[in-house]
């Protein structure tokens, strides 16, 4: 019986409106779909459901391919002119080449003053922040973008963009990107691009250094002076006054290049000593007063060149009073000055010549000779130390406090120093100062009333809690439950009356 009663519900499935035949007639045989579509209701729920697939087809397109996050970066960027806390480490996406550039993988980069001057914005048209900082940096080209010649992928290079070299990928194009001999390591080519490009266009294209001259050389320990030393020794019999603070001393004098080592304090008086005549060249790269006493030091013939500002770096911040005093201490001369007394006075900014003047071929002939000497052995770049990205601002703080004897070179590779951990009283009793105002906030939303923490107070005090939950092996979870009991006064009233 109960078969035939079965029977007339398999017959009701059939005889129902066309929609709910729809389905079963569109999947499991193509020719029906024509059949429900004479119907109105049925064409409908068709083009319902199809919309509906459509539509879901629409909403879901968009997360179809799934494309992969856009590559990041570490870069040092500069968010704010000022103080070193303004320099930060931060995720940028990855550049990519554009015609004529090509992408460099940096494994050094050069560290100068120059670049202390623009965290303090002390310089000419300084940059927006924020901006990724640095002018120098090696590497191996990883992409190559169009017309692009002379290049590959795989070169290993050198390369001096406007900003943007303290980063893990910088884009460069390829008239500041210059190839490496195999043997160099990426920190000598870091370390010599830039120190040496400055030292051999004032020794040898400025003031045209000749065997039986003297050069006087301020802030003979850096970079740039060491460069100008080696370079220099290259010509016969030239005597090198190098300025330098007195901590340094000891330590250039064991390199035996140079031939009298001279406090910065009173380097005149001292030059005067040495020698009543003067001397034939003065490169100078501190500007403000020194040109002045710079300019005195002249012997007749001789040659005065400022390449640097270096005293307009006074603080950890600017001060727009050591720029104009900078300015204002140094002597308005006249060509006829110069005339009368046989002087010769000229200047030299890199910078300028580089991405202002386009100067990138003459800089590029420069660079292949500096080469030239580095493979024959007669240069040397001097590293002072190297420092991760993270560590950038201890080591801007050295060149500061002109701490550093040679180049300074970040590497992008290198583990950042351990911070010193927090003092930990300091952080125990702040954490104690946390956990007491937790405390004080749970303790005062059920303790509204006076009476009821009294109460609580008194519940610890008798501790009838805790050694009920050290008894019976109480979890956590159950303390908690119970917590809102003991809160409730009128409950903890009526359960001392029962016990009383």
């Amino acid at each position: 019986m109960t078969e035939t009663t079965e029977a007339p519900v398999v017959a009701e499935v059939k005889t129902p409106s066309p929609t709910t035949n729809e389905a079963p007639a569109a999947t499991t045989n193509g020719h029906h779909e024509e059949q429900p579509a004479t119907n109105g209701e049925a064409k409908s729920s068709t083009d319902d459901k199809s919309s509906t697939k459509s539509s879901e087809k629409g909403a879901a397109a968009p997360a179809e391919p799934e494309l992969p996050p856009a590559k990041e970066m570490r870069a040092v960027t500069l968010t704010g002119f000022g103080g070193f806390k303004n320099i930060k480490i931060l995720k940028k996406p990855e550049p990519t080449p554009a015609a004529g550039e090509v992408l460099i993988r940096v494994k050094a980069c050069g560290l100068n003053f120059q670049d202390l001057m623009v965290r303090l914005g002390a310089i000419d048209s300084p940059p927006k922040t924020p901006t990724i900082l640095g002018f120098e940096c090696a590497g191996e080209i990883e992409a190559v973008g169009e017309e692009v010649e002379g290049f590959k992928v795989g070169d290993r290079v050198v390369a001096l963009p406007e900003f943007r070299a303290w980063s893990e990928l910088v884009a460069v194009p390829v008239k500041h990107v210059y190839h490496i001999p195999e043997e160099m390591t990426f920190q000598d080519a870091a370390a010599i691009v830039m120190n040496y490009l400055v030292a051999y266009i004032l020794i040898f294209d400025l003031v045209s250094l000749r065997e039986g001259k003297s050069i006087l050389l301020h802030s003979v320990g850096g970079g740039v002076g060491q460069a100008i030393v080696q370079l220099a020794r290259t010509v016969p019999n030239v005597t090198i006054f190098g300025v330098c603070s007195k901590s340094k001393h000891e330590a250039l004098a064991a390199t035996g290049l140079i031939d009298h080592l001279i406090d910065r304090t009173d380097y005149v008086n001292e030059v005067r000593k040495i020698t009543t005549e003067g001397v034939d060249i003065v490169l100078d790269c501190l500007c403000g007063e020194e040109c002045n006493r710079g300019y005195g030091l002249l012997k007749p013939m001789g040659k005065y060149v400022l390449y640097g500002s270096s005293n307009v770096v006074t603080g950890e911040t600017k001060s727009f009073f050591s720029v104009a005093r900078s300015w204002w201490q140094v002597d308005k001369v006249s060509p006829i000055k110069l005339f009368d007394e046989n002087k010769s006075l000229a200047g030299f900014n890199l910078r300028h010549l580089l991405y202002q003047q386009d100067g990138s071929e003459y800089i590029r002939s420069t660079v292949d000779k500096i080469f030239g000497l580095w493979k024959d052995g007669k240069v040397k770049p001097v590293v002072d130390s190297a420092w991760a990205l993270e560590d950038v601002a201890e080591a801007m703080q050295k060149m500061h406090d002109r701490k550093n004897i040679g180049k300074l070179v970040l590497d992008p590779a290198l583990e950042p120093k351990p911070k010193p951990a927090t003092p930990a009283k300091a952080k125990n009793k702040k954490q104690a100062s946390e956990d007491k105002s937790g405390k004080k906030d749970k303790d005062d939303k059920p303790a509204e009333n006076g009476e009821e923490k009294k109460e609580d107070e008194e519940a610890k005090t008798n501790g009838e809690e805790a050694g009920e939950a050290k008894e019976n092996g109480d979890s956590a979870e159950e303390k908690k439950e119970e917590a809102p009991a003991a809160s409730n006064g009128e409950a903890t009233e009526s359960e001392k009356k029962e016990s009383s």
